[in-house]
Formats: C-alpha cells, structure tokens, sequence
C-alpha cells in the first residue's frame, strides 16, 4: 500500500499492511544527547512529522501557508540579568526565559508568560490589522506553478499547514489575552470573545480559501488548541459551547465542504469533558492523548466509540525505563491497535531523559505493533 492508502484505510477502519508510523520528534536536548550516545545526528532530518527514513516513519506533505501575524511583533531581547533574560516574542507575547540549558533554540523549560497583546477591545482592533488574510507571504511562492499539480499526483497524505500553523480558538484567544485574563474574559468580555472567536473562523476560511478553490485536497487539517491542563480543560463545557463551539461547527463544516477529508484536533491535557462538542462539531481524531492527564486511548475509546479517532496515546515517561517496561506498555495499545482508527505516537516530544538505546528499541518494537505482531 502507498502511505496514502494506509492512511485513509486506517481512519476508516478498513484492512491495511499495516497501522501508519508516525512521530512527533524530540528536544534538541534529546538530539544532543543521542550524539553523545553515538547517533550520526547529521545523518537524520529531524522534521519527524514530514517522516524520518531512518526509522521508516510514514512520509507527510505540509502545505506552508501561513496563519500567523503578518507582519509580525519585533522578536527582541528585552532586558537580561544573569540567567534570565526577558523577550517580546513575534507573537506580542512577552515572556521570562532561562537561559541555562538552552540549546539550538530551544529552552530547557518553559518561559513565564509576564504580558500578553490584547489588554482592551481596543487592542484586538489593532491586532487584527496582523490577519490580512490576503497577504501573498501566507502562501509558497509560485505554488501553483511549482506544487500544485504534484499535490494532485501524491502517494503521501497532505495537510494543510504545518504544525502549530493552523491555530484554534482557544490557543489565539490565550496567545492575545494570557490564561488568566482569557479565563475572566467568558464572563467580562462576552461580546469581545463573542467577536473574537468570528473573527477566528472567518480569518481561517479565507486564508485557506484560495488554496482550496484551485482544486487542493489536503487530506486533514490539524487544528492546534492546547485548551487543556492535567486535570481538565481551561474552560467549562458550557463555555465552550456557548462561545467556540457554533464557530468551530461552521469551521469543521466548511472545511469539509472544501475538500478537506478528517479534522484533527490537537490538545495536550486532559480534553474529555469537551469531546462530545467536538463530535458534534465534526471533528474525527483528537492527538496527543496524553497519558501522564490520564488519557488512555483504551479508555477513551470505550466512551467515546469509533466515531472518534486517536493519535498519541504512548507515553514518553515509560521510554526512560527499561525495556520490559516498553514491551508491557505497548502490549497495552494492542486491543486499541486492533479495533482500528488508532495511530500511536509518543505522547509529545521525546524528552532527554529517554536514551538513545531505548528509542531505538521502541521502534523496533513499534514497528511490530503497527504490523500485528506479537511480541
């Protein structure tokens, strides 16, 4: 079977050769670790959702169109005092960061978010002069020249945006406010959010739309919300049905209208509370099924059914153990594996406390899984 064909055949419970091998990544943190431990570094890609040979990932296209802010807030450094130092991030958040243990970018921890661009409905007036949805920069250059008739041609699954691309409603709204003014806001500000949550759908349509109209068929759309925390959601679920989900539902739908296959949701956390709108909204999977929230995918399909696909669902803390430690987890997503519409992933990036030797042997043991094998 091409890549193509697992993919949808897995999503629609059908027989395939075998379930699709996909992963997320890894900390740079991870990498620098790996190399120590005798990985080739420079022989790997390292963009794990586009596919890794070296460990027979599954290939993926991403079509890179942009939702970001165009153009966006100036990335400075804003002032420094020994390990600490404060930016203004291109999104206008600004943020604490330590600087020990960072490495190619990325921080060994996550920042302290200190101020957030949308203080007054003033304020999302102005922001929403950064969401000209007919910017040319959203889109590859010459794409229909170059791309499109190749996105035709494909053997791989195509998405639209890369990750972290296509933002929700809850991610924009907590990007532009913070989590604690958001959380005030349902109850301050509903005509803001209200107003806000429109202007994310209508933003997302028309910023996809040419690509949509001239033909592409991506065949999902990874929608990125991250609306949950270890215990629950960042929001009620009467919240989110009175203020995201009649949006999302005309999203999911025009998406679909358009082309657009499956919608993936994806959400950190703990998200059970708000599946069912979800569901009702039109959307097919949720990702990353994280476990250390309680997440299990085994669990999670017993309430929920097949209507409801899973990605993720292995869990990155089992990887720093030993091997037998692996083999028991993973038996455990063989009844999951077997009822289908299931692709398992680690449950986010792999951490650096995970060696390189047990990687390598979870994915041997992976690629067994996603057989049917036992082992």
């Amino acid at each position: 079977m091409t890549p193509l064909e697992r993919f949808h055949a897995c999503m629609n419970y059908q027989p395939a050769d075998r379930v699709p091998n996909h992963e997320v990544g890894v900390w740079v943190q991870t990498k620098l670790r790996w190399r120590d431990e005798g990985l080739a570094t420079d022989d790997l890609h390292w963009d794990w959702f586009t596919g890794e040979p070296r460990w027979n990932l599954d290939p993926r296209e991403y079509i890179d169109v942009r939702f970001d802010m165009v153009p966006p807030f100036e990335e400075k450094v804003l002032s420094r005092e020994g390990e600490i130092e404060i930016i203004q991030r291109p999104n206008g958040v600004i943020s604490k960061a330590l600087i020990t243990g960072a490495a190619e970018g990325m921080r060994a921890s996550m920042d302290e978010y200190i101020d957030f661009p949308v203080k007054t409905p003033a304020d999302f007036q102005a922001i929403k002069r950064r969401y000209r949805p007919s910017s040319p920069c959203r889109y590859p250059a010459y794409w229909e020249q170059f791309q499109l008739a190749g996105w035709g041609l494909r053997q791989h699954p195509l998405i639209l945006g890369r990750n972290c691309s296509t933002l929700g409603y809850y991610w924009r709204a907590r990007e532009w406010m913070g989590t604690e003014n958001l959380s005030y806001a349902w109850y301050d500000e509903p005509a803001l959010m209200h107003e806000m949550m429109e202007f994310i759908t209508d933003f997302t349509i028309e910023t996809a739309r040419p690509l949509l109209e001239r033909g592409v068929r991506p065949d999902y759309l990874f929608l990125n919300e991250d609306l949950s925390m270890k215990n629950g959601p960042l929001l009620s679920p009467a919240t989110y049905r009175t203020f995201i989900f009649p949006q999302m539902k005309r999203l999911v739908a025009w998406f679909k209208s358009a082309g657009v296959r499956w919608v993936i949701v994806d959400t950190d956390g703990n998200c059970e509370l708000v599946i069912p709108p979800f569901l009702e909204a039109g959307v097919d999977a949720i990702w990353p099924l994280e476990r250390a929230s309680g997440m299990d995918p085994a669990d999670i399909r017993r309430k929920f059914g097949r209507d409801l696909r899973l990605w993720g669902g292995v869990d990155k803390r089992e990887l720093a153990k030993d091997f037998g430690a692996i083999d028991a987890h993973l038996r455990s997503l063989q009844p999951v594996i077997a009822d289908g519409g299931f692709i398992p992933t680690v449950d986010h990036l792999v951490p650096p406390d995970v060696p390189l030797a047990n990687f390598e042997h979870y994915m041997r043991r992976k690629h067994q899984l996603l057989r049917g094998e036992a082992f």
